[in-house]
């Protein structure tokens, strides 16, 4: 083989390389914090909530231009079909007519419902952004529980692998035995059985392990080919339940919205009651006029101002209606408030409960795992030479599976439970990002 031929296969593999592997190489890799930046960068659902402040924000300003005077310009122009005159000759009616000016007018309510409804909108932007700082905490709980549901299920097809493994060696081993007649062939179709059934697992695992990760690209909005960087909360000391709930009945985001909603509420049945008071209205007008051929009684030029007070005395119960709604609406804003609170209250008990649990039970969890691996291979030591039974091999094997899938749920669990604690006490999106609701 000359030197060109063997250059042209040396840049054909490299250029085969490129084409094959471009997954390998230019996967990303992505640690919780940055799958946290992304996704509060990118959130659908975020923006959303972004766009319910800004509309909150909009609803002060039209709230202020109930205060301020209305300034509008006026012009007409009429045509008659014929000039008319009197008896004296005196034009009565002319050809033409043209007016235009400029006018003000403000209107208020004499029960001061105008500046209710200012600060009525005021309110309405803070609970829009204690609501924002509640999606956007709900939106890293859901990263978190797909990221360590990615990372359970990767761990899982590691254990179903090294079952696989482990299954193997001991067809092979059964295959041994049996050629020199130290075991019966339902020792190694049993052996048969197990290694088909491990690659069963092996296959649902995998689809799961790719419908995990299209879960969470989805979530984040990130392309599904991706590597995760593994980072577990160390053991965190654990105060009492009474301190949970303090936190979160102090910093709940979605609490202190519902506690907006009910000033709001309060608000409003002043802000309908204001309806029962008269409104006061105030115009100032500067008119002129044009006329050919002009009138006798032709004012040219007009500045005057208007001063009109409506009281309504009766509206077919309208106003009586609306008050009783409000005042509805009032007693359920108190009423879910409460409700709210208590639902808390078993939110944190729950969560609290579930991280005791969980840390529990992480270290018997680890010591299983050791005496189910040492079981296993010493069974399989001494199976390989003829001292136990096909039977103890496939015990201690279940055996071992079992532990290194509850241990590894255990510690995943652990670190969802730290997260829903850090969410129902809503300090999550303080530690975080370090945001204030």
């Amino acid at each position: 083989m000359n030197c060109r031929n063997l250059s042209s296969i040396v840049w054909i593999s490299l250029l085969v390389n490129v084409v094959i592997m471009p997954v390998c190489l230019y996967a990303e890799e992505y640690s919780l914090g940055d799958l946290y930046r992304i996704g509060l960068e990118r959130a659908e659902r975020i923006k959303i909530s972004e766009e319910d402040l800004y509309i909150a924000e909009r609803g002060k300003d039209k709230a202020m231009s109930l205060l301020l005077p209305k300034v509008s310009a006026f012009g007409s122009y009429t045509k008659y079909n014929e000039e008319k005159r009197g008896a004296t000759g005196a034009i009565i009616q002319p050809d033409k007519d043209t007016a235009w000016g400029l006018r003000a007018d403000e209107s208020l309510s004499l029960s001061g419902r105008e500046l209710t409804a200012l600060g009525i909108s005021r309110e309405n932007i803070i609970k829009s952004r204690y609501d924002l700082y509640a999606v956007r905490e709900a939106y890293l709980m859901n990263i978190a529980l797909a990221y360590y549901d990615v990372l359970r299920v990767k761990k899982a097809l590691d254990i179903t692998e090294s079952n696989l493994e482990r299954l193997t060696k001991y067809r092979d081993a059964a295959q041994k035995r049996l050629k020199i007649g130290e075991v019966t062939k339902t020792v190694l179709l049993r052996a048969e059985g197990e290694l088909s059934g491990a690659r069963s697992d092996y296959v649902k695992v995998k689809n799961a392990l790719e419908l995990a990760k299209a879960v969470l690209a989805r979530i984040v909005g990130i392309k599904t080919d991706f590597h995760l960087k593994e980072e577990l909360t160390e053991h965190v000391t654990i105060p009492s339940e009474s301190s949970y709930l303090e936190m979160a009945l102090s910093g709940r985001a979605d609490l202190k919205s519902l506690e907006i909603q009910k000033k709001i509420a309060e608000d409003l049945v002043q802000f309908t009651k204001g309806a029962y008071w008269p409104t006061l209205s105030v115009s100032g007008v500067y008119a002129k006029a044009d006329q050919s051929p002009e009138t006798p009684n032709l004012v040219k030029e007009r500045t005057y101002g208007l001063v009109t007070l409506n009281f309504p005395f009766f509206e077919g119960g309208l106003r009586v209606a609306e008050v009783k709604e409000a005042r509805a609406k009032e007693r359920q804003s108190a009423l879910l408030y409460e409700d709210y609170k208590k639902s808390i209250g078993v939110e944190v008990q729950s969560a609290y409960l579930d991280l005791v649990t969980q840390k529990g039970i992480l270290k018997f969890l680890e010591d299983q795992l050791v005496y189910a691996r040492d079981n296993y291979n010493a069974v399989a030591k001494q199976f390989e030479f003829g001292l136990s039974q096909s039977l103890d091999v496939m015990d201690a094997n279940t055996l071992l599976v079992t532990a290194e899938r509850d241990l590894a749920a255990a510690v995943y669990n652990y670190q969802v439970a730290v997260l829903r604690v850090k969410k129902a006490t809503g300090t999550l999106l303080k530690t975080v990002a370090g945001d204030q609701p």
